[in-house]
């Protein structure tokens, strides 16, 4: 029975395919296939064995070498002996040189790889719909919020348009560390290649030309963790910005706001007891996750730390922050996607929302413009936060307050104080804006 709600609640299945137990026995396997081509290439083996070793080895079976594991406690050296058993004569040169690290890492940096294509696909999906959720609502005016009060008018374009500008940012953080993160090695025990000879620096990197990643400039016995504490920071820096995004759309489907509501399905049931409810459980679902991704960035960092040329406190650690952190990440990179893509906005909500102070919130634009036509910014300023004050208490229109005053009407006309006080003529250049980044992030989107 599954205990983990990764084997049966959360993640896609191309990411849980990565990491499982059968994936890594193919990614060690392909290893030492590298490993005896590269030496091969040197001059180090012959070349006849390395090719029969590239053809055979791929039939070893992970079976065989759990069995041989039982036996001997050691799981690469399980792994070693079940493909030379399926190698023939050509057996005696799996593994020539390599310690166990030279492997496993070897076939991290191949699985990372992998996790590394699917995450910056599924960024690409989210960004392409962010950006077109920026276009469709690029003059939608709504309500912006500082401190959880009302503040200027915005629109929903710029709202998108910023959720996608970060994560624009994320794919280009991703695509700056692939270099650094997808990588193996080939340096023996404790780093120096001595059981490679003077070929130790040509077979690591022929090695890693035949397996399509990058290769360490030094390591001791394991590739320093550093480059994975990378990985998972930015996978926790990436679910950050969706729990971000998803409290934000938690927060503006509270009922009394109601702006947008996630999907929800005819037969879609909110709640056991109140059959009313409508819950917005994907974000909240996102929000969740995101905390246990961030969790894992203490012991990445930790992984780092090992006492000399290496202990092995990394590896129990690593064999649960890799497969988490990737599965989770992709799961909500995935489920926010959708969740934006058919996100439902109430416009009548957020017109309601826009005037409900009556214009007291857009006050700042009639500081402005009495700042413009000779008044103190200061002195203007003090005058509109007092008739602001006056006009929240008495409940009054501020244009109606502000048309009363002399000090006021001395600039500004009663008319134009109507005029300075609708939303739709202090939105900026938040348009603008949205235009500038759809055309600046267009190359990344999925076509």
């Amino acid at each position: 029975m599954a205990i983990h709600p990764i084997d049966f609640r959360y993640g896609t299945p191309e990411m849980k395919s990565i990491w499982t137990e059968d994936h890594r026995f193919v990614c060690i396997v392909r290893a030492e296939i590298a490993l005896a081509h590269a030496q091969a290439v040197v001059g180090m083996i012959p070349t006849e064995d390395a090719e029969f070793i590239e053809k055979n080895a791929p039939a070893a079976s992970h079976n065989r070498a759990k069995e041989i594991e039982a036996e001997i406690s050691h799981d690469t050296m399980a792994i070693v002996r079940a493909i030379s058993e399926v190698c023939g004569d050509a057996g005696r040169w799996i593994h020539y040189g390599a310690t166990s690290n030279d492997i496993l890492d070897t076939a991290t940096g191949l699985q990372l790889k992998e996790a590394f294509d699917l995450i910056e696909g599924k960024l690409g999906n989210l960004l392409t719909v962010l950006l077109m959720r920026a276009g469709e609502t690029r003059d939608l005016i709504c309500i912006a919020r500082t401190h959880g009060q009302h503040g200027i008018p915005t629109t929903y374009g710029l709202r998108f348009a910023i959720w996608a500008s970060e994560v624009a940012r994320h794919i280009n953080r991703l695509r700056e560390s692939r270099g650094r993160v997808v990588v193996g090695q080939m340096t023996g025990a404790v780093g120096t290649m001595a059981a490679m000879g003077e070929h130790g620096i040509e077979v690591q990197t022929e090695m890693m030309k035949y397996l399509g990643i990058g290769s360490v400039d030094v390591s001791s016995q394991v590739i320093s963790r550093d480059r994975y504490a990378e990985y998972i920071f930015m996978l926790a820096n990436i679910a950050t910005t969706l729990d971000k995004i998803g409290i934000e759309i938690r927060s503006l489907q509270r009922t009394e706001i109601g702006e947008v509501e996630e999907s929800f399905s005819k037969k879609q049931v909110g709640s056991s007891t109140m059959p009313h409810k409508r819950n917005p459980i994907k974000s909240e679902q996102v929000c969740g996750l995101a905390r246990i991704i961030r969790g894992m960035v203490e012991p990445a960092l930790l992984n780092n730390t090992l006492w000399d040329e290496r202990d092995l406190t990394n590896s129990s650690a690593e064999r649960i922050t890799f497969p988490e952190t990737s599965i989770l990440c992709d799961h909500c990179l995935r489920l926010m996607t959708g969740i934006i893509e058919h996100l439902t906005i109430n416009t009548a909500a957020v017109s309601r929302n826009v005037l409900y102070l009556h214009g007291i919130n857009l006050s700042e634009s009639i500081m402005i413009e009495l700042t413009k036509r000779g008044m103190k910014r200061q002195d203007a300023h003090e005058i509109i936060r007092e008739s602001s004050m006056e006009a929240l208490i008495s409940k009054t229109p501020l244009a109606d307050l502000l048309g009363k005053k002399a000090e006021i009407t001395k600039y500004i006309s009663a008319e134009e104080l109507t005029g300075l006080l609708k939303p739709e003529n202090y939105i900026g250049l938040a348009g603008v804006q949205v235009d500038n980044l759809i055309r600046k992030l267009t190359p990344y989107i999925v076509q």
